[in-house]
Protein backbone atom coordinates (compact mmCIF):
# COMPACT_ATOMS: atom_id res chain seq x y z
CA UNK A 1 0.00 0.00 0.00
CA UNK A 2 2.84 2.38 0.78
CA UNK A 3 4.42 1.71 -2.61
CA UNK A 4 1.13 2.44 -4.37
CA UNK A 5 0.72 5.66 -2.43
CA UNK A 6 4.24 6.77 -3.28
CA UNK A 7 3.62 6.10 -6.98
CA UNK A 8 0.44 8.22 -6.91
CA UNK A 9 2.10 11.18 -5.23
CA UNK A 10 2.38 14.29 -7.38
CA UNK A 11 5.78 15.97 -7.78
CA UNK A 12 6.40 18.81 -5.32
CA UNK A 13 5.85 22.28 -6.71
CA UNK A 14 8.62 24.83 -6.63
CA UNK A 15 8.38 27.94 -4.45
CA UNK A 16 7.89 30.10 -7.52
CA UNK A 17 4.99 27.97 -8.77
CA UNK A 18 3.32 27.99 -5.33
CA UNK A 19 3.64 31.77 -5.20
CA UNK A 20 2.11 32.09 -8.67
CA UNK A 21 -0.84 29.86 -7.70
CA UNK A 22 -1.40 31.91 -4.53
CA UNK A 23 -1.39 35.17 -6.52
CA UNK A 24 -3.98 33.79 -8.93
CA UNK A 25 -6.15 32.64 -6.01
CA UNK A 26 -5.95 36.06 -4.35
CA UNK A 27 -6.95 37.79 -7.59
CA UNK A 28 -9.94 35.46 -7.92
CA UNK A 29 -11.05 36.25 -4.34
CA UNK A 30 -10.80 39.99 -4.99
CA UNK A 31 -12.90 39.70 -8.17
CA UNK A 32 -15.51 37.65 -6.30
CA UNK A 33 -15.72 40.21 -3.49
CA UNK A 34 -16.13 42.99 -6.05
CA UNK A 35 -19.01 41.15 -7.77
CA UNK A 36 -20.76 40.47 -4.48
CA UNK A 37 -20.47 44.13 -3.44
CA UNK A 38 -22.17 45.34 -6.63
CA UNK A 39 -24.95 42.69 -6.61
CA UNK A 40 -28.42 44.06 -5.54
CA UNK A 41 -29.84 42.73 -2.28
CA UNK A 42 -32.50 40.07 -3.03
CA UNK A 43 -36.04 40.65 -1.85
CA UNK A 44 -37.31 38.46 1.03
CA UNK A 45 -38.50 35.08 -0.07
CA UNK A 46 -36.94 35.38 -3.55
CA UNK A 47 -36.39 31.98 -5.07
CA UNK A 48 -38.56 30.26 -2.46
CA UNK A 49 -41.22 27.81 -3.54
CA UNK A 50 -43.53 28.64 -0.58
CA UNK A 51 -46.82 30.46 -1.25
CA UNK A 52 -46.90 33.91 0.34
CA UNK A 53 -49.81 35.01 2.51
CA UNK A 54 -51.74 38.05 1.27
CA UNK A 55 -50.23 41.26 2.65
CA UNK A 56 -52.03 43.05 5.50
CA UNK A 57 -53.53 46.46 4.61
CA UNK A 58 -52.79 49.26 7.08
CA UNK A 59 -54.71 52.56 7.14
CA UNK A 60 -52.10 55.29 7.51
CA UNK A 61 -54.77 57.94 8.19
CA UNK A 62 -53.25 60.12 5.50
CA UNK A 63 -55.68 59.22 2.79
CA UNK A 64 -53.93 56.09 1.50
CA UNK A 65 -53.30 52.51 2.55
CA UNK A 66 -49.93 50.76 3.00
CA UNK A 67 -49.19 47.08 2.71
CA UNK A 68 -47.49 45.75 5.81
CA UNK A 69 -45.09 43.57 3.80
CA UNK A 70 -43.83 46.55 1.81
CA UNK A 71 -43.29 48.46 5.04
CA UNK A 72 -41.29 45.60 6.49
CA UNK A 73 -39.20 45.39 3.29
CA UNK A 74 -38.42 49.11 3.45
CA UNK A 75 -37.20 48.80 7.02
CA UNK A 76 -35.19 45.69 6.11
CA UNK A 77 -33.62 47.49 3.15
CA UNK A 78 -32.65 50.39 5.39
CA UNK A 79 -30.94 48.02 7.80
CA UNK A 80 -28.86 46.22 5.11
CA UNK A 81 -25.16 46.96 5.58
CA UNK A 82 -22.51 45.32 3.40
CA UNK A 83 -19.51 44.32 5.50
CA UNK A 84 -16.15 45.50 4.16
CA UNK A 85 -14.12 42.96 2.21
CA UNK A 86 -11.23 41.21 3.89
CA UNK A 87 -7.74 42.68 3.65
CA UNK A 88 -5.79 40.38 1.34
CA UNK A 89 -2.09 39.76 1.77
CA UNK A 90 -0.15 38.80 -1.36
CA UNK A 91 2.77 36.39 -1.40
CA UNK A 92 5.46 38.53 -3.01
CA UNK A 93 8.48 37.11 -4.83
CA UNK A 94 12.06 38.03 -3.98
CA UNK A 95 14.30 39.11 -6.87
CA UNK A 96 17.46 37.00 -7.10
CA UNK A 97 19.47 39.98 -8.33
CA UNK A 98 18.49 42.94 -6.12
CA UNK A 99 16.69 41.14 -3.26
CA UNK A 100 13.59 43.33 -3.54
CA UNK A 101 10.00 42.12 -3.55
CA UNK A 102 8.01 42.07 -6.77
CA UNK A 103 4.69 40.72 -7.97
CA UNK A 104 5.24 39.88 -11.62
CA UNK A 105 7.93 40.08 -14.33
CA UNK A 106 8.76 39.01 -17.88
CA UNK A 107 11.32 36.40 -16.83
CA UNK A 108 8.96 34.98 -14.18
CA UNK A 109 6.07 34.57 -16.61
CA UNK A 110 8.05 33.08 -19.50
CA UNK A 111 10.99 31.27 -17.87
CA UNK A 112 9.95 30.81 -14.21
CA UNK A 113 12.99 32.86 -13.11
CA UNK A 114 12.58 35.02 -10.00
CA UNK A 115 14.05 38.22 -11.43
CA UNK A 116 12.25 41.57 -11.60
CA UNK A 117 12.04 43.61 -14.78
CA UNK A 118 14.43 46.25 -13.41
CA UNK A 119 17.22 43.68 -13.08
CA UNK A 120 16.65 41.98 -16.42
CA UNK A 121 19.82 42.07 -18.57
CA UNK A 122 18.48 41.29 -22.03
CA UNK A 123 21.85 41.96 -23.73
CA UNK A 124 24.04 39.54 -21.78
CA UNK A 125 23.01 37.47 -18.77
CA UNK A 126 19.34 37.15 -19.69
CA UNK A 127 19.92 37.07 -23.43
CA UNK A 128 17.75 34.79 -25.56
CA UNK A 129 19.46 32.32 -27.90
CA UNK A 130 18.16 30.00 -30.60
CA UNK A 131 17.91 26.23 -30.31
CA UNK A 132 20.68 25.78 -32.91
CA UNK A 133 23.05 28.01 -30.94
CA UNK A 134 22.26 26.17 -27.72
CA UNK A 135 23.20 22.86 -29.37
CA UNK A 136 26.35 24.07 -31.11
CA UNK A 137 27.85 26.43 -28.52
CA UNK A 138 26.96 24.42 -25.40
CA UNK A 139 26.95 20.89 -26.90
CA UNK A 140 23.37 20.07 -25.95
CA UNK A 141 21.26 17.39 -27.59
CA UNK A 142 17.54 17.44 -28.31
CA UNK A 143 16.89 15.18 -25.32
CA UNK A 144 18.81 17.61 -23.07
CA UNK A 145 16.44 20.40 -24.07
CA UNK A 146 13.13 18.53 -24.35
CA UNK A 147 13.25 15.49 -22.03
CA UNK A 148 15.72 16.10 -19.20
CA UNK A 149 13.87 17.36 -16.11
CA UNK A 150 13.09 20.13 -15.66
CA UNK A 151 12.35 20.74 -19.35
CA UNK A 152 13.81 24.07 -20.44
CA UNK A 153 11.16 26.68 -21.15
CA UNK A 154 11.20 28.73 -24.35
CA UNK A 155 9.23 31.32 -26.32
CA UNK A 156 8.25 31.19 -29.98
CA UNK A 157 9.19 33.97 -32.39
CA UNK A 158 8.73 34.45 -36.12
CA UNK A 159 11.82 33.70 -38.17
CA UNK A 160 13.32 37.07 -39.26
CA UNK A 161 14.91 35.55 -42.38
CA UNK A 162 11.71 34.11 -43.83
CA UNK A 163 8.24 34.47 -42.31
CA UNK A 164 7.08 31.28 -44.08
CA UNK A 165 9.58 29.14 -42.20
CA UNK A 166 8.69 27.63 -38.85
CA UNK A 167 8.77 29.69 -35.66
CA UNK A 168 12.08 29.90 -33.81
CA UNK A 169 12.44 28.55 -30.29
CA UNK A 170 14.29 31.02 -28.07
CA UNK A 171 15.82 29.82 -24.81
CA UNK A 172 17.18 31.80 -21.87
CA UNK A 173 20.98 31.81 -22.13
CA UNK A 174 21.39 31.60 -18.34
CA UNK A 175 19.33 28.41 -18.15
CA UNK A 176 21.08 26.89 -21.18
CA UNK A 177 24.50 27.41 -19.56
CA UNK A 178 23.24 25.85 -16.33
CA UNK A 179 21.94 22.79 -18.20
CA UNK A 180 25.25 22.44 -20.07
CA UNK A 181 27.23 22.50 -16.82
CA UNK A 182 24.91 19.83 -15.38
CA UNK A 183 25.81 17.55 -18.29
CA UNK A 184 29.54 18.28 -18.72
CA UNK A 185 30.36 18.96 -15.08
CA UNK A 186 32.48 22.10 -15.51
CA UNK A 187 33.42 24.80 -17.99
CA UNK A 188 36.85 23.18 -18.52
CA UNK A 189 35.26 19.87 -19.52
CA UNK A 190 32.92 21.71 -21.87
CA UNK A 191 35.81 23.55 -23.54
CA UNK A 192 37.79 20.32 -23.92
CA UNK A 193 34.80 18.63 -25.55
CA UNK A 194 34.37 21.57 -27.91
CA UNK A 195 38.08 21.49 -28.85
CA UNK A 196 37.93 17.74 -29.45
CA UNK A 197 34.90 18.10 -31.70
CA UNK A 198 36.60 20.92 -33.59
CA UNK A 199 39.67 18.73 -34.21
CA UNK A 200 37.46 15.92 -35.47
CA UNK A 201 35.74 18.34 -37.84
CA UNK A 202 39.09 19.53 -39.20
CA UNK A 203 40.25 15.96 -39.72
CA UNK A 204 37.05 15.08 -41.55
CA UNK A 205 37.41 18.16 -43.77
CA UNK A 206 41.02 17.27 -44.59
CA UNK A 207 40.05 13.69 -45.35
CA UNK A 208 37.31 14.82 -47.74
CA UNK A 209 39.72 17.27 -49.38
CA UNK A 210 42.38 14.59 -49.94
CA UNK A 211 39.76 12.27 -51.41
CA UNK A 212 38.64 14.92 -53.89
CA UNK A 213 42.25 15.66 -54.91
CA UNK A 214 42.90 11.96 -55.48
CA UNK A 215 39.79 11.63 -57.64
CA UNK A 216 40.78 14.73 -59.60
CA UNK A 217 44.28 13.38 -60.31
CA UNK A 218 42.83 10.07 -61.46
CA UNK A 219 40.47 11.89 -63.81
CA UNK A 220 43.32 13.97 -65.25
CA UNK A 221 45.52 10.92 -65.89
CA UNK A 222 42.70 9.05 -67.58
CA UNK A 223 41.95 12.02 -69.83
CA UNK A 224 45.61 12.35 -70.94
CA UNK A 225 46.27 8.68 -71.75
CA UNK A 226 44.26 7.71 -74.79
CA UNK A 227 44.77 4.95 -77.35
CA UNK A 228 45.67 6.30 -80.78
CA UNK A 229 42.87 5.05 -83.00
CA UNK A 230 43.44 7.48 -85.90
CA UNK A 231 44.39 6.22 -89.44
CA UNK A 232 48.01 6.97 -90.52
CA UNK A 233 48.44 8.78 -93.81
CA UNK A 234 51.77 7.84 -95.46
CA UNK A 235 53.89 10.63 -96.78
CA UNK A 236 56.11 9.04 -99.40
CA UNK A 237 59.33 10.54 -100.58
CA UNK A 238 60.91 10.53 -104.06
CA UNK A 239 60.44 7.61 -106.35
CA UNK A 240 63.38 5.19 -106.69
CA UNK A 241 63.95 2.69 -109.49
CA UNK A 242 64.93 -0.78 -108.35
CA UNK A 243 64.99 -2.57 -111.71
CA UNK A 244 63.93 -1.83 -115.25
CA UNK A 245 60.18 -1.69 -114.53
CA UNK A 246 60.28 -1.92 -110.70
CA UNK A 247 60.10 1.16 -108.48
CA UNK A 248 59.63 1.96 -104.78
CA UNK A 249 58.66 4.81 -102.46
CA UNK A 250 59.48 5.18 -98.76
CA UNK A 251 57.24 6.93 -96.18
CA UNK A 252 59.16 9.73 -94.56
CA UNK A 253 57.36 9.36 -91.18
CA UNK A 254 57.02 5.59 -90.61
CA UNK A 255 59.53 4.15 -93.12
CA UNK A 256 56.95 2.07 -94.97
CA UNK A 257 58.11 1.03 -98.48
CA UNK A 258 55.73 0.86 -101.38
CA UNK A 259 56.96 -1.27 -104.32
CA UNK A 260 55.24 -1.17 -107.69
CA UNK A 261 55.83 -1.77 -111.43
CA UNK A 262 55.45 0.53 -114.30
CA UNK A 263 54.24 -0.95 -117.56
Amino acid sequence: MEAAASEGEKPALSAAMRAKIERNRQRALMLRQARLATRPYPSPGEGSSKVKAPPKIIDTGGGFFLEEEEKDEEHAAEKIVHPPGPVLEFDYLICEECGKEFMDSYLMNHFDLATCDNCRDAEDKHKLITRTEAKQEYLLKDCDLDKREPVLRFILKKNPHNSQWGDMKLYLKLQVIKRSLEIWGSEEALEEAKASRQDNREKMKQKKFDKKVKELRRAVRSSIWKKDTSIHQHDYGAEEMIDDDLYKKTCTSCGHELTYEKM
